[in-house]
C-alpha cells in the first residue's frame, strides 16, 4: 500500500499545490488561463500524437480494449439517464447533463498523469486509444441528447452541426486521430521530432494537474451535494467495477485492463462541467461533483490501484 500511495501522492500533491496558488490568488486568472491553455493545446496533442503516429494508435487485439471500455462506459451512462429521468422525473436535456457526469471521466488531466507514473510510457498506448475516443464519442452523445431535450424536433442537421463542431475543435480527440492516420499511411516520426514531441508532451502532466487543482477554487458542494454523492457513486464505483468485469470477460491483457480500469476510476471530468454550462442546466451540480470527486478519489484510485496490484 505504501508503495501505492508512493504513486499517487505526487499527482495530488500537484493538485494540491495548484489550489493553494488558486486560493491565495498567487498567480493571476489571466496567467492560469495562459498555462492551461498551453498544456491543453500544445503539450497534451504532442503527447497522444507521437504515442499514435510511434505505434500507439492501435490498441489490444480487434479493438478489444475500446469496445470494453466504452460499453461499460454507455453502460453507466444510459443507467444514469433513465435513473434520473424516470425516477428524480427531470427533463431530457437535464437528465443527459447529469449521466456524462456520471460517465465522463477526467482522463486527460488526472488519467494520463497516474498511468505515466504507475506505468510509465508503455501505459501511454492504451490510454491514448481512450482519451481520444472518449471526447469522440461522449461530446457528440451529449450534444445530440442534449438537443433533443431543448428542442424537440430540431434539425438533424443543426445536431450534426453542433456535434461536428465540437469534435473539429477539440485539439486532443484531433491529435489523436492524426496520429492514427499517420501510424496508418507513414512511417514512425524521425528521432528528431519524435524527441520535439515528447520534450513538449512531458509538460502535460503537471501543468494540467496544477490547473485542475487552481480550478477547483470556483466550485461549490454546499447546495448539489446530494446529487454530487449520487454522480460519484456511479462514476469512482459502478463505472471501475462493470469496465472491470467487461475487460475480464473480454480476455484484455493484464495492462491494457489495469489501464481500462485506472481510466474508469478517474473522477468526473471538467468538460461534463463545460457541457453543463454551455446548456446552462446544471452547473452547479457539475461543479460540485467535480470538487467532490477529485477529493475522493484520493481514497478510491489508492484502492484500485492498490487491488490492481494484488
Amino acid at each position: 500500500m505504501l508503495g501505492v500511495l508512493g504513486l499517487v501522492a505526487p499527482v495530488f500533491l500537484l493538485i494540491g499545490l495548484g489550489y493553494v496558488a488558486g486560493v491565495r490568488r498567487m498567480l493571476s486568472d489571466e496567467a492560469l488561463r495562459g498555462i492551461n491553455d498551453f498544456a491543453f493545446w500544445l503539450c497534451a496533442p504532442a503527447l497522444l500524437f507521437v504515442s499514435a503516429a510511434s505505434g500507439g494508435g492501435v490498441v489490444g487485439h480487434g479493438g478489444r480494449l475500446e469496445i470494453a471500455f466504452f460499453s461499460g462506459v454507455l453502460l453507466v451512462y444510459a443507467l444514469a439517464l433513465l435513473l434520473y429521468r424516470f425516477v428524480a422525473r427531470r427533463g431530457l436535456t437535464e437528465s443527459g447533463l447529469f449521466a456524462v457526469n456520471c460517465a465522463f471521466g477526467n482522463t486527460l488531466m488526472m488519467g494520463v498523469p497516474v498511468t505515466l507514473a504507475t506505468f510509465g510510457p508503455e501505459g501511454i498506448a492504451p490510454a491514448t486509444a481512450i482519451v481520444g475516443l472518449y471526447s469522440l464519442l461522449m461530446l457528440p452523445l451529449t450534444t445530440i441528447v442534449a438537443e433533443m431535450g431543448m428542442s424537440a424536433g430540431a434539425s438533424p442537421l443543426r445536431v450534426l452541426a453542433t456535434t461536428l463542431r465540437s469534435v473539429v475543435r477539440n485539439p486532443i480527440v484531433m491529435a489523436v486521430l492524426l496520429g492514427n492516420v499517420w501510424a496508418a499511411f507513414l512511417p514512425v516520426p524521425p528521432p528528431f521530432l519524435r524527441r520535439f514531441l515528447e520534450i513538449l508532451g512531458g509538460g502535460t502532466s503537471p501543468m494540467l494537474l496544477f490547473c485542475l487543482g487552481a480550478s477547483l477554487r470556483d466550485f461549490q458542494i454546499r447546495r448539489d451535494w446530494p446529487d454530487a454523492m449520487a454522480i460519484n457513486l456511479l462514476k469512482l464505483v459502478v463505472l471501475p467495477a462493470v469496465v472491470w468485469v467487461i475487460g475480464r470477460f473480454a480476455g484484455l491483457a493484464p495492462l491494457e485492463l489495469a489501464v481500462a480500469v485506472i481510466m474508469a476510476a478517474m473522477p468526473t471530468g471538467a468538460n461534463a462541467f463545460l457541457m453543463s454550462r454551455r446548456y446552462a442546466t446544471g452547473m452547479e451540480r457539475a461543479g460540485a461533483a467535480v470538487l467532490l470527486g477529485t477529493m475522493l478519489s484520493v481514497v478510491t484510485l489508492t484502492l484500485v490501484l492498490g487491488i490492481l496490484a494484488r
